[in-house]
Order: structure tokens, then sequence, then C-alpha cells
């Protein structure tokens, strides 16, 4: 009577278009800095900066990621703990 949690996978198309989505903008962004009417040092700090955010993005989305898995997994010892308890425990037994 375990009811398990529905393992959420994502399809191959939403995994291409995030992918293809993230490619897009980050050439968009690649071909913005390079036309930029600037100096090199002003398209070389944008360029940093860039790469910068894009590093922290992907770094942030991993936390998050960990620590909504560790909260399943917490859950589920939780659970399992007190399915343990329901199953020894006996109500007609004399206290």
């Amino acid at each position: 009577m375990t009811d398990t949690p529905v393992k959420q996978q994502n399809t191959a198309a939403f995994y291409g278009q995030a992918v293809a989505s993230f490619a897009l903008a980050l050439g968009a962004v690649t071909v913005g800095i390079l036309r930029l009417d600037a100096n090199a040092w002003v398209r070389g700090f944008l360029g940093i900066a860039v790469l910068y955010l894009t590093t922290s993005a992907f770094t942030l989305a991993k936390v998050v990621r960990d620590r909504q898995e560790a909260g399943q997994i917490v859950s589920r010892v939780d659970q399992a703990r007190l399915e343990k308890i329901l199953a020894e425990h006996d109500p007609f037994q004399k206290l």
C-alpha cells in the first residue's frame, strides 16, 4: 500500500527546445557584443560578464535541484519509518 512517486522525466522535445533556446540566446548576445560600437576592452568585459552570468545560472539551477532532491529523499525516509512503525503496531496488544 505504498505510493511510489512517479518519476517525472522531460521529453526529448522539451530538452531539445531548452538546448536550442540556450544556444540561440547565447549566440544572439555574442553577436550583439561583437557588433557593438565600442572599444575592444568594453566588448571583452561584456563577454566575460556573459560567461560569468551563464556559469552562475547553471550553478544556481544545480543548487536548487540538489536541494529539491534532498528534500524528496528525506520525505521518503520519513515515510518508510512511518510505514514500519504502523506495520509493527498491534492495536490489540496489551499495554
